[in-house]
């Protein structure tokens, strides 16, 4: 019986275009997995969107003078664009202010917040928040910069350090400007309704343990996510304040004086997103969307996020502390985080930052490569413990030896091959040797291989497994001399194409979760139909007299310009 996966990836905020750092973290990974499910027949649910609410967003908007629904409907879409270009299929691509999903994600997110707030997990208390003279208003945690309390980093945000990953209260920052005006903002009172993380340190912290220890069929949690996680509990989590004064947003459902002018913090608001982006795309296939609960609250579903290590504390301890005050959804089977990519200037590496003008931003770097190649070294690079750098030039030359010079070359040459020598057409099987047996044998032992590091969200090494099978391919082929052989024993020369083409077969099936494109490309080569490239299908041999399709060229030679796909 087929499995049930919930996969989602972290809602990348819709005020500005993605770069290639967004890809890597977690987006691309998400797909591949999602890939690598489906081919096995796995019930998969793939749910992404943009985070609309919050400061984020109408600082953009303010920026460019546009109204800020406007604004966050066009990155959508800009954003829902490039993630198709590469090959990123969502089931669902919501928006949490989209006029297709706001209301759906109003009633939820409000549902949910009124159903924490009746079981006595709020704490409703006024307290001094930073306000802004000038503008005459409240400053939200983005419209604040200043000094990290924990680390010292002079760039920290209201809320949350980008640099030592700690979150704290807006009040906490030193040396606090706010980035509406310029000024330095004054305490004064406000109401919000405070969420009482710690009376939930002892679930989490046994729930988080239990994870260090593969469990069912998921395996252990990486250490980088739990022991940040682990950590942040050991110093205590503080009381958060889940509304906020702002009038973009998700109201608070209360009926209260207090309540009024205020919405939900968007740290709430956005990971029910995965929610209720699932409960509309119910709605829109199936005519019900409270067929939603089949996919979040059943305990056959395993719900798996896909995140970038800045989102670590809001989906390892925020999301599950909310889950478990509302009491009637399922846990995260896996929590996959990964570090922040770089990017490569000279012998520097550095943040991607527009205002420093080295983002590489997907969409411009689509219009000169093809999106298989960036697949590939965004996999072979992957910052799964630690961060990595995006080097063009380094892109360049793995592509060119490694995809090209390696993969490329020995699909090419094995079917050009066949057509130039064989009429076209899979020999007959003939007599095989043990390396012939070898051969066939390794690509069985690739697929395990691959399928074990896939389960364990280990992309980077099962490309590496795909890799050395291509390598080990070409080997083969160099060393049973098939252009000699066929003149002297044309049927030997037959069961070695025989062989070369069951492992291009192979490597098919194995490459489509990482290359979409070219296995695309290859299984029309081979002649297969459509939707014929499932893992378990990896080994099963194509049959002799099998008539191929036209060989072509799969992957293309770069050079590098001096004009690059960069900002």
């Amino acid at each position: 019986m087929a499995r049930r996966f919930l996969v989602t990836s972290g809602l990348p905020y819709s005020n500005g275009r993605l770069h290639v750092g967004h890809l890597a973290g977690a987006y691309l990974p998400a797909d591949i997995f999602v890939r690598y499910l489906r081919s096995k027949g796995e019930d998969v649910l793939f749910v992404c969107g943009s985070d609309d609410n919050g400061v984020a967003s109408l600082m953009s908007a303010r920026k460019e003078g546009v109204p800020v629904q406007d604004l966050v409907t066009r990155y959508n879409a800009f954003q829902k664009e490039d993630f198709s270009r590469v090959g990123v299929e969502f089931d669902v691509y919501g928006g949490t202010h989209h006029p297709d999903f706001v209301e759906m994600h109003e009633r939820i997110s409000q549902g949910f917040f009124r159903s924490i707030h009746e079981k006595g997990f709020f704490e409703k208390k006024t307290s001094k928040q930073l306000y802004d003279v000038e503008a005459k208003q409240f400053l939200p945690d983005r419209y604040v910069e200043g000094t990290c309390p924990n680390c010292g980093n002079p760039d920290a945000h209201g809320d949350q350090c980008d640099r030592c990953g700690s979150t704290y209260d807006q009040i906490e920052l030193i040396d606090p400007k706010s980035t509406v005006t310029g000024t330095t903002p004054e305490l004064r009172e406000t109401t919000h309704w405070y969420l009482r993380l710690g009376e939930f340190e002892t679930p989490l912290r046994e729930w988080l343990e239990a994870k260090r220890e593969p469990h069912g069929d998921q395996p252990a949690w990486r250490d980088t996510v739990l022991n940040f996680a682990l950590g942040q509990i050991k110093q205590g989590l503080p009381e958060r304040a889940m509304t906020r004064d702002l009038h973009w947003g998700v109201p608070v459902p209360l009926d209260d004086p207090d309540a009024e002018g205020k919405v939900l913090y968007v740290w709430f608001d956005a990971p029910i997103g995965y929610v209720s982006f699932t409960a509309q795309h119910c709605a829109d296939h199936g005519g019900d969307w409270k067929e939603y609960e089949r996919w979040w609250k059943d305990s056959e579903t395993r719900i798996v996020h896909f995140i970038g290590e800045d989102n670590t504390v809001f989906h390892a301890l925020t999301w599950p502390a909310m889950m478990q005050a509302e009491g009637s959804y399922q846990l995260p089977a896996q929590v996959v985080a990964n570090s922040f990519l770089n990017v490569k200037l000279g012998d520097t590496e550095e943040k991607f930052s527009k205002s420093r003008g080295n983002a590489v931003w997907l969409g411009e770097f689509l219009n000169e490569f093809d999106p298989d190649p960036l697949r590939y070294y965004l996999t072979a690079i992957a910052p799964e413990s630690a961060r990595t750098a995006f080097d063009l030039a380094d892109l360049v030359q793995r592509n060119n030896s490694e995809l090209l010079g390696a993969l490329g070359n020995y699909v090419n040459r094995t079917l050009t091959f066949l057509q130039r020598f064989y009429e076209g057409v899979v020999p007959e099987v003939g007599e095989r040797d043990e390396r012939d047996l070898a051969q066939l044998a390794r690509v069985a032992e690739t697929q395990a291989s691959m399928e074990k590091n896939l389960d364990a969200y280990r992309f980077k090494a099962a490309l590496g497994d795909l890799m050395a099978l291509a390598r080990e391919t070409n080997a083969y082929f160099n060393d049973k001399e098939p252009w000699k052989v066929r003149k002297t024993d044309p049927a030997a020369g037959g069961t070695i194409l025989n062989v070369c083409a069951q492992t291009v077969k192979g490597l098919a099936v194995l490459m489509a979760p990482f290359l979409p494109y070219s296995a695309e490309v290859t299984r029309e080569m081979l002649a297969l139909p459509e939707g014929s490239l499932r893992w378990q299908d990896a080994t099963v041999e194509l049959p002799s007299g099998h008539v191929l399709g036209e060989p072509r060229l799969l992957f293309r030679q770069y050079e590098l310009s001096e004009e690059q796909p960069t900002d």
